[in-house]
């Protein structure tokens, strides 16, 4: 598989690439951001957007994949309303469509969240609603996944110093999370490998819940 992948600098996006990176079926892998990836492989590629808004100069890159994986998000904490539904909404849409038009036969995989719902009275869960309800009218296969808290494995770190230190304090509570309450906690290893899974599945679901994304991660 030739994969693409955004969000490849944030949490859920590096766990997501070092299971790609590992995947004897992944070929190569396509990483658009604003930022380097960080990484060095031979299947890797870095193409650098300074706005996903305007991909016109780095179409030639954007083709031919299989799958998008797609990892890029906001942190809704102190984000106006505005600019969180610009960043999740518009620009997802955005790169979505673009590639849609470039690979008309390529799956894409959002990462959305859990509890996720166009009529929420919680903004960025009403905003990621809106999100898969565009995406999934797209005219090629799409599947939303919705983890709850995410684990991160394998020296992942969040890129952001507040929420780093969040992390560093709850991750081995997380971890029982994930043992114990797994329809509420997963990781990023099983998050990437579930992402894989679902990109070669033939008939894929529409939504994948967090109990579904440990189960095919395992």
């Amino acid at each position: 598989m030739r994969i693409l992948l955004t969000g490849a600098t944030g949490l859920v996006g590096q766990g997501v690439l070092r299971e790609c990176l590992r995947d004897a079926q992944v070929d190569q892998v396509i990483a658009l951001g604003r930022h380097p990836s960080g990484q060095s492989h031979v299947k890797l590629t870095d193409v650098i957007v300074k706005d996903f808004g305007n991909l016109a100069g780095v179409e030639d890159s954007l083709h031919p994949i299989d799958a998008c994986l797609y990892c890029a998000g906001a942190v809704p904490a102190g984000l106006p309303e505005a600019e969180f539904r610009h960043v999740t909404l518009d620009l997802t849409l955005h790169v979505a469509r673009t590639l849609a038009r470039l690979n008309p036969d390529m799956r894409f995989l959002y990462v959305s969240g859990a509890h996720a719902k166009k009529n929420s009275i919680v903004m960025p869960l009403r905003i990621k609603g809106e999100t898969e309800e565009a995406l999934s009218a797209l005219p090629v296969k799409t599947v939303m996944l919705r983890p709850g808290g995410v684990q991160p494995l394998h020296g992942v770190r969040s890129p952001h110093t507040g929420m780093s230190a969040l992390y560093a304090v709850a991750g081995p509570l997380m971890g029982l999370g994930t043992r114990f309450l797994p329809s509420l906690f997963t990781t990023t290893e099983a998050l990437g490998r579930a992402m894989l899974k679902l990109a070669r599945d033939p008939h894929p679901p529409a939504i994948v819940e967090n109990a579904r994304i440990n189960e095919l991660g395992a």
